[in-house]
This record gives C-alpha cells, sequence and structure tokens, in this order.
C-alpha cells in the first residue's frame, strides 16, 4: 500500500521539479535568445520560464531541506534579477515552520491545487475502433502543440499563440513522451507524461471541443499507463485545480488526492 506521507511528497514534488526545469531548458535549447534557466537553493528547485510562464516558481521548498532566511535571499533575488514575481508551489509537508517564514516575509496565498496519484499497472480498456492512440513522430511537435492549443485555447482564444508554443516545446522536452489520440484518422486530443525515477507524471491532457465524450482521453490514460508500466514506473501523478472537473476525472479514473499544495506570491511584486 502506498501512503501519503513525506516520502512519497519527495518522490512528487521532484518529478514536478524534473518536469519544469526540463521544460526550461527545451525552451533555451530551441530559441537560445530566451533566458529560460533553472537552479537550485538548499534542495529547492528555482525555474524560470519568462516573467508571465506559469512555471516561474520554486519547487520543493522545505520538503528537501529546511527552509532558510538566507535561501529564500537567494531565491527571491533570483527572480527579481529577472523582473519576475517569487513564487513558490508549497507542499504542506514542508511544514508549520515553512508557513510561518513564509507569513513572516509578506507572502500570501494566490492558488490551490491538489496533486494526486495512483499506482501504476497495465491495464486493458475497450475502445471505439475510430480511436487510435500514438506516440507523435519527431517531426509532429508542432502538430502536437496545434492539437493542444486548439483544445486548451477553445474558450480563451487570446491566448492560443501562447498555448501553441508552450505545447510545441513540450513536445521537444526530454524524457516526456507525448501521445496523440486520433479519431477516425484525424488529430483529436493529446496528452503527455514525464518520467522521473518510478513517477510517471501525466500532463498536457486536451481533447478538441468537437471530439469530447468520444473516450479519447480514457484511452490516452491507458496508454500512458502501459507505457509508464513498461518504463518501470510505479506510480502515475498528476495536478489538478481544487474542485475542478479535472480533479472529478482524475479521481473517476482512480486517482487519489495525496495533498493539497497553496501557490504562494511575495507582496508588492
Amino acid at each position: 500500500m502506498i501512503f501519503s506521507d513525506l516520502e512519497l511528497a519527495k518522490k512528487l514534488e521532484a518529478a514536478e521539479a524534473f518536469a519544469c526545469a526540463g521544460f526550461a531548458a527545451s525552451r533555451k535549447k530551441l530559441f537560445p535568445e530566451s533566458l529560460s534557466e533553472s537552479i537550485e537553493v538548499e534542495g529547492t528547485t528555482v525555474v524560470f520560464d519568462g516573467v508571465d510562464s506559469p512555471i516561474t516558481q520554486t519547487f520543493g521548498l522545505g520538503i528537501f531541506a529546511e527552509s532558510t532566511p538566507q535561501a529564500l535571499d537567494k531565491i527571491e533575488t533570483f527572480f527579481r534579477e529577472r523582473s519576475a514575481a517569487t513564487h513558490h508551489e508549497l507542499c504542506p509537508f514542508a511544514g508549520v515552520q515553512t508557513l510561518a517564514l513564509l507569513c513572516e516575509r509578506g507572502y500570501k496565498p494566490i492558488e490551490i491545487s491538489h496533486v494526486m496519484y495512483q499506482p501504476i499497472q497495465h491495464s486493458i480498456a475497450e475502445q471505439s475502433p475510430a480511436i487510435n492512440i500514438r506516440l507523435i513522430k519527431s517531426d509532429e511537435a508542432e502538430l502536437w502543440g496545434r492539437t493542444s492549443a486548439a483544445a486548451w485555447s477553445h474558450d480563451l482564444p487570446e491566448f492560443e499563440e501562447f498555448m501553441q508554443s508552450m505545447g510545441t516545446i513540450t513536445a521537444w522536452r526530454e524524457n516526456s513522451p507525448c501521445f496523440i489520440a486520433e479519431l477516425n484518422g484525424a488529430p483529436a486530443a493529446t496528452a503527455t507524461m514525464i518520467v522521473h525515477g518510478s513517477i510517471a507524471l501525466f500532463a498536457g491532457a486536451s481533447t478538441l471541443p468537437a471530439m469530447r465524450r468520444n473516450g479519447l482521453q480514457r484511452a490516452l490514460l491507458t496508454a500512458r499507463m502501459n507505457f509508464a508500466a513498461d518504463a518501470g514506473c510505479q506510480i502515475a501523478m498528476m495536478v489538478t485545480e481544487a474542485g475542478s472537473q479535472s480533479q472529478k476525472n482524475g479521481e473517476h479514473q482512480g486517482f487519489r488526492i495525496a495533498y493539497t499544495r497553496t501557490k504562494w506570491q511575495l507582496e508588492n511584486e
């Protein structure tokens, strides 16, 4: 049995830190002029991927080493020098000491998310013969990014260009197999995963609005579970907004909430 404890939290937080640092490295590789980079400060992974990027923040604060004012000084300077706000994605296992330190320094909570998990095992799921799930080819990064962006930005078309850039970089990231679901031969849905040790982080799940309610994400989940099992992973994880439809879908698919995180921002930034 897998318990939701500090040991599990370290594995899950390390996997997401690895994924986001890898994303910044992928952007830097594709766009050498970008300022994307990541550093480690006393066990905390610090990622900069642009001022407005959702992954410009820290991961693992207070989990792998005790939080100290000196470490926060270094982290805040890192972001300040890049004109970015300081954000920390804080796991509850970081403890009261870390929470107190953030409050003392003028941080405020701005977001809540659930980290979810389930054991990995091979599975067979019935699916429509019209559905085909496959890994993308080396020359299909833009196709994957375009499909993902079209699905994510349906309700917010002004973000489509941003989302396509994010999708394309995701497809080029190392240790990040990307899957596409085709419905009657046409690209219809996307998903990805990041492999880090025994953890497979599931992300990038999106479906074109006209193609929804056809079992595409269920088929993509099965494909990723089997891929992760073959890769020797033991635990699948995903991160969702608290109370969201994504959380409900995850629970319906067998994921359990490991813990709830709070995102903190330094005020006056």
